[in-house]
């Protein structure tokens, strides 16, 4: 069956368990939550271990059917999680159809990954559907977005009126995990409340995470003495590399997608809302678009990755050194090479 993370949040408390699941779509905080919610009921129904493998070009399935079909001789159950890294390739989607129809024994096996909604009808997804559960995530509209605030608040006990809820939506600009953050801070600092739009906006002015956001418009703007004063000001302040990569490599994220629908459709407002490029977003991506060309695009999403592995420590190198390059290059600044 296909169903939603609500509904299938639902299912798992009141006691649901599929042996083979998928959880999909476009938006990582649901698809993390669900996937959460997931191993929760899991570890309670006594599967106790957890199997974790990356899916990449190249994986080696033969190794992973084996070990998997192998677990029933010590009559552990397993939780075996299979995370996407990219839309699977021919022999991925094959041997995911094998598991789907087949789960090893003693086994729940679960399949999480970004989708985009043609990837979504895919064969093998759709053999997770026909033999076990298929979970998506929809892209979150601008006009959902006050109202998932607003209930996600009711479950902290926090009421927001509308034009509350309309300005937190504006400033998180259509983003899930931003405006998660926004939502357990406002749940700590004003447990039972009632809050109209001046106390949101006071709650949130001081958020650092804007000054990412301030960050990243001047580096697209094209404003380079900005932008390495805020990054700057960033790094005395100590905040975390990861947190200033992500505001980076969304909007990088988002040039490059916008650039890719251009050739075929020159209707950039039309094209902005498909990307979900909302509000003041708008402007420093427009900027960015009339100076970059996809080589560019490409490089620099290369160089934003390689400054993320650098950062939680899978490369070596200086964090700070990697970003600020990178905030440079995104801001026009010619670099000489290494």
């Amino acid at each position: 069956m296909r169903t939603t993370p609500d509904s299938f949040q639902t299912a798992l408390a009141k006691g649901q368990l599929p042996r083979a699941c998928l959880i999909t779509g476009v938006e990582p905080l649901l698809i993390d939550e669900a996937a959460t919610a997931l191993r929760a009921r899991a570890r309670a129904a006594g599967y106790g271990d957890r199997e974790v493998h990356f899916i990449e070009r190249g994986f080696d399935w033969d190794a992973l059917l084996m070990d998997a079909n192998s677990l029933a001789l010590f009559a552990n159950l397993r939780l075996i999680e299979l995370k996407l890294r990219n839309a699977p390739d021919a022999s991925a989607s094959k041997n995911l159809v094998k598991l789907a129809a087949a789960p090893p024994a003693d086994t729940v096996l679960l399949v999480t990954g970004e989708l985009e909604p043609k990837q979504q009808k895919s064969a093998w997804v759709n053999e997770f559907e026909r033999q076990g559960t298929v979970v998506v995530a929809p892209a979150m509209t601008r006009e959902r977005l006050p109202e998932w605030i607003t209930r996600r608040l009711q479950q902290h006990g926090v009421t927001l009126e509308s034009a509350a809820a309309q300005l937190l939506a504006d400033r998180v600009e259509g983003n899930l995990l931003a405006a998660q953050q926004e939502i357990e801070r406002i749940a700590l600092l004003k447990p039972g409340s009632t809050l109209g739009a001046d106390a949101v906006a006071e709650l949130v002015a001081d958020n650092a995470r804007y000054d990412v956001f301030e960050l990243s418009t001047a580096a697209f703007l094209g404003n380079a003495p900005r932008a390495l004063r805020i990054l700057d000001g960033l790094s005395s302040e100590g905040r975390e590399p990861p947190l200033i990569l992500w505001a980076l490599l969304n909007d990088l994220r988002a040039v490059s997608r916008v650039l890719q629908r251009e050739p075929n459709d020159r209707n950039i407002d039309g094209i902005f809302r498909a990307e979900q490029v909302w509000g003041s977003r708008q402007g420093p991506i427009k900027v960015a678009l009339k100076r970059m060309r996809r080589a560019d695009i490409d490089a620099l999403l290369t160089a934003a990755a390689r400054a993320d592995r650098i950062a939680k420590g899978s490369l070596r190198g200086e964090p700070w050194v990697e970003i600020t390059g990178l905030v440079a290059r995104i801001a026009g600044v010619k670099l000489a090479a290494a």
